[in-house]
């Protein structure tokens, strides 16, 4: 073995080491923006130490084999307050599950940058605006509950590009429109889509696209 190639092989594990390091550092900072956004008065983010180079070591924070954050669980945990666009960085995450919490706000764009989620679980909380079209980024999707907030606007049409979505609920809101017929859509039963404004004859599947509510 050569010198360049000893060298070689004394560096790559180095530079391996680093560009996880600088990966949870990166998710490490986007986590801690999320905590400084969010009132939590029975202390579950407690763990949630911004001094610690890893956030793997935090709770409801679930990493894989490599220390990038792939899950995060903070369902039913009486926190409020908003999201940031710093969600967006979380470039591994495939569950992102904030449900029953008082989280009111707009749904960060950018979590449409998240490519590898696979569920994103928002339902029984305050959130209002708009459903971001930047989901229909999200090609590994599978579900995606928003149901019971104040979103308001329409089902964004491009949503039906996410073929692998099987689970889609936004019942209990105040959207309005129509509902699209056709993607994974043709397959979601009435009951994802009730208690909303939505105009009669899309109900019924006859009119595809909303035009404007």
């Amino acid at each position: 073995m050569d010198s360049s190639t000893s060298v070689l092989c004394f560096l790559l594990p180095v530079l391996l080491s680093l560009t996880s390091t600088l990966s949870t550092n990166s998710e490490g900072n986007a986590l801690h923006a999320l905590r400084s956004r969010l009132s939590d008065p029975t202390n579950v983010l407690q763990s949630w130490d911004p001094t610690l180079v890893n956030p793997c070591t935090w709770f409801h924070v679930t990493c894989d084999s490599n220390n990038r954050v792939i899950r995060l669980d903070l369902g039913n945990s009486n926190v409020s307050g908003s999201l940031g666009p710093e969600l967006g960085q979380l470039q591994h995450l495939q569950y992102l599950e904030l449900y029953r919490n008082n989280i009111d706000g707009k749904i960060p764009k950018e979590l449409g940058n998240l490519k590898n989620l696979i569920s994103m679980d928002l339902y029984d909380n305050k959130f209002e605006g708009k459903i971001p079209k930047s989901i229909a980024k999200l090609k590994s999707l599978r579900f995606l509950r928003l149901n019971n907030n104040k979103l308001t606007g329409s089902i964004p049409r491009e949503l039906t590009t996410l073929s692998n979505l099987k689970v889609f609920d936004v019942s209990n809101n105040n959207l309005c429109g129509t509902i699209p017929v056709d993607g994974p859509f043709v397959n979601f039963p009435m009951e994802s889509f009730q208690n909303n404004r939505f105009s009669g004859p899309e109900l019924q599947g006859l009119v595809p696209y909303d035009f404007g509510c």
